[in-house]
């Protein structure tokens, strides 16, 4: 092996700056249920060779029986590599018939005779139950690591420890790295995390990365922090069209490229129709663009776009659903930048920002993916235009609890006006970055032709005035 312990999983080997440390001790800790067993077995397949092959001895927490016939359900697992570079070893008998001495035997024996690139032990905490007091099972701990560290061979050790227990335990002492998967509850969703606790010699992506477990193993999305960058980028000075041509004027002839747009408003005001105008109209115009919703799925989406005489089915529009009860946003941006990338996309409809939120679990992690998500955006010169429900619907005084607003280059509000009997929908900019507004609330409505723009409103408040006939039609 190399002077990396590679997973063959990209963002995890990213994640520890190239990979567990070979001919080292490597510590993964966690809860049952976190999925240790299935990263082990992940390393033990993809490092496993006929003349370094991996050795996994189970111990006394799970039969070696069960953890083979459930690596078998996993797509990694290799059935011929079994009893040629990967070979698993029970060490559960030998510690209840001979102790920890029987333990070192035998581990002795099968490294003299395997000459192994990798040994798990899974798991090493349980072999603490075979000690007289944890002072024999320091020395015990102490002498095995004197072995390992002889031999050529990287050693992962498999234990449910606690976070608690780092400080007093000596197997994190003696660890060169250490892993740790722990779960977290957000409403009725249970979130992943995976987070370095040390790695010696290395430099890592520090705070908690969410992975999921699949058949492929474990899935890593590591956490979206954008560092600030030192160089300069230059961005395009052609306005993009908002789709609505008077809007454009009250943008001073559009969006900035690369520039993020907040439309905020109540429900039904016409906060998805603005940014499917805005996707739609660049689609047309030759820019592709990702529609990432969570508020409507395809049959749902092709509905309304049918109604003003757009489809799904266009070139250069892709959508990106994602159901809103069951999403980590973690993986979510990860599939946004994929779907950006792949489709070359200019423009990004975020539909809506409510359910991101919800999805994030604590307000400081949502901002940090947003601010994160729209840097790498803007660089690459990429729009994005987000929707967020505002509850008034008269006279908003705010437009949300969350830093999405001063994250975002434009913010464009809607909301509704008492007009007689009837209700009407208004709109206002009330924020671009450097670049001047029209500052004036305008009354629009939803027609065939999508958005149409009307009057302004007058400033008495008076509601009983005439129409002066559209200004712009898309």
């Amino acid at each position: 092996m190399g002077d990396r312990l590679p997973s063959g999983h990209a963002p995890l080997d990213d994640v520890l700056g190239g990979g567990l440390p070979a001919n080292a001790i490597s510590l993964v800790m966690g809860r049952p249920g976190a999925g240790k067993t299935i990263l082990a077995q992940q390393y033990a397949f993809r490092n496993g060779r006929s003349d370094r092959p991996a050795i996994y001895f189970s111990t006394v927490s799970e039969p070696l029986e069960k953890i083979v016939r459930f690596g078998q359900s996993l797509a990694f697992f290799d059935t011929a590599a079994i009893g040629t570079s990967v070979f698993y070893e029970d060490l559960g008998a030998t510690a209840s018939q001979g102790g920890l001495a029987g333990v070192a035997e035998q581990l002795d024996r099968v490294v003299r005779e395997r000459r192994p690139g990798l040994i798990v032990i899974d798991s090493f905490k349980a072999l603490q139950a075979f000690a007289a007091d944890y002072g024999q099972f320091r020395k015990f701990l102490h002498e095995l690591a004197g072995r390992l560290g002889a031999f050529p061979a990287a050693s992962l050790w498999v234990g449910e420890y606690e976070d608690a227990e780092i400080a007093s335990m000596a197997e994190f002492a003696v660890a060169d790295a250490i892993l740790s998967l722990t779960s977290e509850r957000i409403g009725q969703r249970e979130a992943r995390f995976l987070q370095v606790k040390k790695l010696r010699g290395s430099a890592f992506r520090p705070g908690q990365h969410a992975y999921r477990l699949t058949a492929n193993g474990l899935r890593l999305f590591p956490r979206l922090a954008d560092a600030p960058i030192e160089q300069n980028y230059t961005l395009g000075d052609i306005r993009t069209s908002s789709g609505i041509s008077a809007l454009d004027n009250m943008l001073a002839d559009g969006y900035w490229p690369g520039a993020s747009t907040l439309i905020a408003g109540p429900s039904g005001s016409g906060k998805t129709l603005m940014g499917l105008h805005f996707v739609m109209n660049g689609a047309r115009q030759g820019e592709p663009g990702v529609i990432a919703t969570l508020q409507e799925n395809p049959t749902q989406l092709q509905r309304v776009l049918g109604g003003f005489n757009w489809s799904l089915r266009e070139p250069n529009v892709e959508v990106m659903y994602r159901s809103p009860v069951d999403i980590y946003i973690d993986q979510w941006v990860y599939d946004l930048l994929d779907a950006v990338e792949r489709t070359k996309a200019r423009r990004i409809l975020i539909d809506s920002l409510a359910d991101l939120r919800i999805s994030a679990g604590d307000p400081i992690r949502f901002q940090e993916f947003i601010y994160s998500a729209l840097q790498r955006f803007s660089r690459q010169g990429v729009s994005v235009l987000m929707t967020l429900e505002n509850p008034y619907l008269f006279g908003a005084e705010r437009i949300s609890e969350s830093a999405a607003s001063q994250l975002s280059d434009n913010v464009v509000m809607l909301g509704y006006e008492r007009d007689g009997d009837t209700i009407g929908r208004t709109i206002a900019v009330i924020k671009t970055r450097a670049s001047r507004h029209d500052p004036t609330v305008r009354k629009f409505a939803i027609g065939p032709q999508g958005i149409v723009l009307d009057e302004l409103l007058p400033a008495t408040g008076d509601s009983h005035h005439h129409t002066t006939g559209p200004a712009s039609v898309v």
